[in-house]
């Protein structure tokens, strides 16, 4: 049965779904929110942390709090909301998209012009981590030891190992010290450390917990529960260096080793996913390659703040309740060698409007270093950087003007 036709439908009621619906709304659409959830607001409701909202609502602000302002100004807005509900199918009829949705009322279909992807990441499990051994109990993604803690009140173990640096598991390291676990260390496979340096300090310096980089977890113990890991040194190719096993008795392992665009949705739908982000290819209006379906947030490409995520969210809810089907022209984005990536990938030259902004990761730690944006051979803007991380993401807002023609050629690089 068809239930409603909507302007713009946005698939993901985290922060960037927030934020696209919000900004939909407020340009005049007529918007529903998808959310799979009973409640509205990802990953912030189990995140009682601080330091969120620094960039955006200059104030420290916990999980929880960040999402309620989003989620008071949404019921501000005449956004329908269906929470507890999955988006089954979307089909495109003619310059319509059709969604199939399944919720406790049954099936229902609804009419989109537009539809906004803010479905967030999902973190690497245990199965897709070359440790051998069994998987006993005791052995989770830091978003699962997280959830236990923080939510469900219950302390995923005593004796806690954590594998990786990333920011989710440096933030439980602390909480789980907080809460009288003992963890014994961090271990990391590469020669930096994965996560924000600010978390480096303030859950692992400030209270004691060592970091060890260039180690992984090669097995693990036990049947029923984990008893124990085997820890070995590995060289800069994470290849294992023989002779430097050791045996760490501990009755928790706590994954942090990466986090991956969840876009089994665009896969569906025939979007092009870049190999860099693992998130689609867009242009500087976050629409995909696909006519119609835009992007943002960890969908796009995974961000280390909750306030560049919501940022990606304004721009792909502006741009699809603008939406009208029409040809665009498009020019690549060059990045130099130096790049991790830079997104957007491409601009669309008939709608470039005032700044736009372009975020990029260095494949490498470099200091003193100062990125050019160049048209056509002619530099454009150039911004200094004292030091750039793998783990923390840059900002630049261009202004490209209308000096850009179909024959342009776009070219970041950077400068030691």
């Amino acid at each position: 049965m068809l239930l409603s036709k909507v302007s713009v439908a946005v698939i993901g009621g985290g922060p960037a779904g927030l934020a696209a619906a919000i900004a939909a709304s407020v340009d005049g659409a007529s918007v529903l929110l998808i959310e799979r959830e009973p409640r509205l607001g990802g990953i912030l409701k189990q995140c009682i942390h601080d330091g969120f909202g620094l960039v955006r609502h200059k104030e420290r602000l916990t999980g929880p709090e960040y999402a309620y302002k989003d989620i008071s100004n949404l019921e501000q807005t005449n956004t329908f909301v269906l929470v507890q509900t999955f988006v089954s199918r979307i089909v495109r009829i003619g310059n319509i998209f059709q969604l199939t949705l399944c919720n406790r009322f049954g099936i229902m279909k609804v009419d989109a012009n537009s539809i906004i992807l803010a479905t967030g990441c999902r973190e690497r499990t245990a199965r897709q981590v070359a440790i051998h051994g069994m998987r006993p109990a005791g052995i989770m993604t830091a978003g699962n030891a997280q959830y236990y803690t923080n939510i469900m009140g219950k302390m995923p173990g005593k004796k806690c190992l954590i594998l990786g640096s990333g920011d989710v598991g440096l933030i439980m390291a602390r909480r789980l010290t907080l809460e009288g676990a003992k963890v014994l260390g961090v271990y990391e496979a590469k020669q930096e450390p994965g996560g924000l340096l600010r978390n480096i300090s303030q859950c692992l310096n400030d209270f004691s917990i060592p970091l060890y980089l260039e180690h992984t977890v090669l097995r693990a113990f036990g049947s029923q529960r984990l008893r124990a890991v085997e820890i070995c040194r590995v060289d800069k190719n994470l290849r294992q260096i023989p002779g430097t096993g050791n045996l760490v008795k501990c009755d928790t392992l706590i994954l942090s080793v990466g986090l991956i665009p969840e876009n089994e949705l665009a896969e569906t739908l025939g979007v092009p996913i870049s190999e860099s982000t693992q998130g689609p290819i867009c242009d500087q209006n976050n629409m995909t390659m696909v006519d119609g379906i835009f992007s943002c947030g960890n969908a796009m490409h995974v961000n280390d703040m909750v306030d560049y995520v919501s940022e990606s969210g304004e721009i792909a809810g502006r741009n699809a309740a603008r939406y009208m089907s029409m040809e665009r022209s498009l020019i690549d984005i060059n990045a130099s060698k130096e790049f991790l990536y830079v997104v957007p990938h491409c601009l669309d030259i008939d709608m470039l409007y005032g700044e736009t902004i372009i975020f990029f990761r260095s494949n490498a730690v470099r200091e003193n270093v100062t990125v050019h944006v160049s048209v056509d051979n002619q530099t454009i803007l150039s911004q200094k950087f004292s030091k750039l991380r793998p783990p923390e993401m840059e900002r630049l807002a261009v202004d490209f003007g209308a000096s850009l023609t179909p024959d342009s050629e776009v070219d970041l690089r950077m400068e030691v």
